[in-house]
């Protein structure tokens, strides 16, 4: 663990093996094994659990009450909304011992998922998509996409900057507050002009 401006409260639990990176704020009653990588200038909210194998990029916020079990990815500068739910099994049995059976989960860089949403095993949320507070994700969800509802289908087009792109030609979108412009590629592909 580097020691370079991080601060841990001392109601966190930081194990030996840990990787936590340089600026980064670990606030009350949370927990970070051994074999957990934590990049630079995250900051985990509190009662916050990362576990063994987990890995998180630079600059994630983490909000209160959020779990990331072995085999969850989070890349760079995304957004975790307190309670949101991240799972690893598709079909959990209390009696039956599935951690060969894990799926991979990836966040995207840039990816917020709202409050009390739920993200299956096994999916991947793509660069800069917004899952609304209680969306239910069951499958990929394409770079760009605003998510709502259970199950969780796309209702529009977000920007970088976290605002909803309005269509101004067929397949032509642009972000409200900076003027970018993104073409629709294909159904799920939005591209930067």
């Amino acid at each position: 663990m580097s020691n370079s401006n991080i601060f841990i409260h001392q109601t966190a639990c930081v194990d030996d093996g840990a990787v936590i990176g340089a600026g980064s704020r670990i606030w009350h009653f949370c927990h970070i094994m051994s074999g957990a990588t934590l990049g630079e200038r995250c900051i985990l909210g509190q009662n916050v659990f990362v576990g063994a194998g987990v890995s998180v990029g630079n600059g994630v916020k983490i909000q209160n009450n959020v779990s990331l079990y072995k085999g969850i990815t989070v890349e760079d500068d995304v957004f975790l909304g307190p309670s949101c739910v991240l799972t690893n099994v598709i079909n959990p049995r209390a009696f039956i011992e599935r951690k060969d059976e894990f799926r991979e989960t990836i966040i995207r860089k840039g990816a917020t998922i709202g409050a009390n949403a739920t993200i299956l095993c096994g999916t991947e949320v793509g660069a800069y998509a917004f899952i609304g507070a209680g969306a239910v994700v069951t499958v990929n969800v394409p770079a760009y996409a605003l998510m709502k509802g259970c199950p969780a289908r796309q209702s529009g087009w977000m920007s970088p900057q976290g605002y909803s792109m309005r269509e101004i030609d067929k397949n032509l979108f642009e972000c409200p507050k900076t003027g970018d412009r993104f073409s629709l590629k294909d159904p799920q592909t939005l591209v930067v002009l």
